[in-house]
């Protein structure tokens, strides 16, 4: 992994070699503390971990990111960019992507279509360029296509490209989401349970999909997932979260042996095998 130095370090103190600097997050909904004194950093090239019971605040600590919620009190740094409280589709426009929990594919549309969706940060629409498209927008239609269908290509979809994401199984709905992805062509990738309803088999595709994605497309990943197997499998780092605050951060095998990681996340059956 890439080291700090001096000078690599912004003004807001953190470093380009890490693309994501999140310090002292909280967030709270009314009563409910959801977020309270979260860091994470996660270094180019890493596919890191995020794990925790439900309801300990992972999601919202992805929604943050994202720029879905503001923190309360914290900071969020993306590739040595303050980008606390910003919008979602400026966050988006810096490199930013991700999958979600439940599948949001369009159904009704076809495979093809709904990762052309993903596509749609580096589109220019508007009336002047669809009047004229010949000559304003018919090459730019052409580059997405060509994107898009690499993508396909590379997740493996050829067979499945023209029909309707309503008929497949559940472990190509997952590839297709990630492919959605792929083709926003970003620098960090957010995996919210990328595995869930998955079988043994289509669990090895996906994690070999994302590690390909990281070693031959340069993307960063941060995945929430509960199959350990996975964790230990593919990610460099993880860290655990327990009623909105960390428990551990580090590399899984030693994580995973914290007796407080056990009790609270992994359970006694875990400690005795």
């Amino acid at each position: 992994m890439p080291e700090a130095n001096a000078e690599s370090a912004t003004r807001d103190g953190s470093d380009a070699g890490a693309v994501v600097d999140c310090r002292s997050l909280e967030r709270r909904f009314r009563g409910l503390v959801a977020l309270k004194g979260v860091d994470l950093r996660i270094e180019r090239g890493e596919i890191f971990g995020l794990v925790g019971p439900n309801g300990s605040g992972k999601t919202t600590l992805v929604n943050l990111i994202t720029g879905f919620f503001a923190p309360q009190v914290g900071s969020i740094v993306l590739n040595g960019h303050d980008i606390t409280g910003m919008a979602p589709h400026k966050v988006a426009a810096r490199g930013v992507a991700r999958t979600f929990q439940n599948l949001a594919l369009f159904n009704g549309m076809s495979v093809l279509d709904n990762i052309l969706l993903g596509r749609h940060i580096h589109m220019k629409p508007g009336v002047i360029r669809t009047a004229l498209y010949p000559w304003l927008s018919r090459k730019d239609e052409v580059a997405n296509r060509i994107k898009v269908e690499e993508v396909i290509e590379f997740m493996q979809l050829q067979s499945v490209r023209d029909e309707l994401v309503d008929g497949i199984p559940i472990g190509l709905k997952k590839r297709v989401e990630l492919a959605r992805a792929l083709v926003a062509e970003p620098n960090f990738l957010i995996l919210d349970e990328p595995m869930a309803g998955m079988n043994q088999e289509e669990k090895e595709y996906m994690a070999r999909f994302i590690l390909d994605a990281r070693d031959e497309r340069n993307v960063t990943v941060l995945m929430i997932e509960h199959h350990m197997d996975v964790i230990t499998g593919i990610c460099d780092r993880m860290m655990v979260l327990s009623y909105g605050e960390t428990i551990r951060t580090g590399i899984p095998s030693e994580v995973m042996a914290d007796e407080r990681v056990i009790n609270a996340y992994l359970g006694g059956a875990y400690a005795v095998q």
